[in-house]
């Protein structure tokens, strides 16, 4: 009788304990940006994400549910219409509705140039000066796809708009992979804490507790990293589209050449040939795919070659979303890099 009665009462008192309070609507656009927001949410609620599975936010149409997710959002998260340019449109429609976050604006964050070309091989990696090359506006006049111009980059059709957030909007020289480097991941996630604290104050002890803890992941995720490529930063390889600029400037890994610069236009047949002569002669070791393009294309390029294939997902297309998914993301790009071109000769 008394551990029953011990049981009903503590029973009791957990129903009579105050609940913490639920945390506010928050919709993410893609899956890195959606595990730093869940991580710094952990506890409070669960953030919403728009790019779900295997989808590429290059290639991405928007859901009904999606729109409805939107509708309902007190704060929504995305990187720009760089890069999530689907959601322009749509986030202009919230009409001050919610709290709409560009983190590309993140203070602290530091920015690369969109690179014109898909051959940069040419760089001096020993330095710093990857975010200074040329991107002027070549890269960019044939974005509506015209098949003269394979490397194409995204298109700027979303530049300049103003969501109602006191902004301007004008992201055409910049590379907009940013989480790709763990530095500018913490500057996203304080970005993220301070806009969560300021939306949902009576949680705001919460969002710094669980900031702190994931910067202290991050700087070991960011040393981790270091360590893992170090043996084969020296290598030269060539990735499907050019999307790792933030990693190979933080880690000096040695990216010679993308297939393409934006996922939206395909390479021709031309292309494929230069980078086919551009790997024989650089003695590139790996040519890395994307699980969410076409894979064929690696086996035309590197036929003929030794360069080995392997495999790359820079917005975690194969991977489960939640608080984990950054730290699998960013490990497995350096576990790739370092097993394929470890086993190349």
């Amino acid at each position: 009788m008394k551990s029953t009665s011990a049981l009903l009462f503590a029973s009791t008192m957990l129903l009579a304990a105050p609940a913490v309070a639920a945390g506010p609507n928050v919709v993410v656009s893609i899956k890195p940006i959606h595990s730093l927001v869940a991580s710094i949410m952990q506890g409070v609620g669960e953030p919403s994400l728009i790019v779900e599975g295997a989808a590429s936010p290059h290639i991405y149409n928007m859901k009904p549910s999606n729109a409805s997710a939107l509708q309902a959002a007190k704060v929504v998260f995305w990187v720009g219409p760089g890069l999530e340019a689907f959601l322009d449109k749509p986030l202009d429609a919230l009409s001050g509705s919610a709290k709409v976050v560009e983190l590309s604006e993140a203070p602290g964050l530091e920015k690369l140039k969109f690179r014109e070309g898909g051959a940069f091989e040419a760089h001096d990696h020993g330095d710093e000066g990857h975010g200074d090359e040329g991107h002027g506006e070549e890269g960019h006049k044939h974005a509506e796809g015209e098949a003269e111009h394979d490397d194409a980059a995204a298109p700027e059709a979303a530049a300049g708009h103003d969501h109602g957030h006191d902004h301007e909007h004008g992201h055409g020289d910049t590379d907009m992979h940013m989480w790709l480097d763990p530095v500018n991941a913490k500057a996203m996630a304080a970005e993220i804490e301070k806009t969560l604290a300021e939306a949902d104050p009576d949680n705001a002890g919460a969002y710094k507790a669980n900031l702190e803890a994931l910067n202290k992941r991050l700087d070991d995720l960011d040393a981790k990293l270091a360590e893992t490529v170090a043996p084969v930063k020296d290598k030269p390889f060539v990735v499907f589209h050019d999307a790792y600029q933030y990693f190979e400037h933080r880690y000096k890994v040695r990216v010679a050449g993308s297939i393409t610069v934006s996922p939206e236009v395909l390479p021709g047949a031309e292309r494929l040939s230069q980078i086919h002569a551009k790997i024989k002669e650089l003695g590139a070791t790996c040519v890395f795919a994307e699980p969410q393009f076409e894979p064929k294309l690696i086996n035309v390029v590197i036929e003929g070659t030794p360069a080995k294939s392997g495999t790359l997902d820079p917005e975690a297309g194969t991977l489960d979303a939640g608080p984990d998914l950054y730290f699998q993301l960013m490990e497995n790009i350096g576990t790739s890099l370092k097993t394929c071109l470890s086993s190349a000769s």
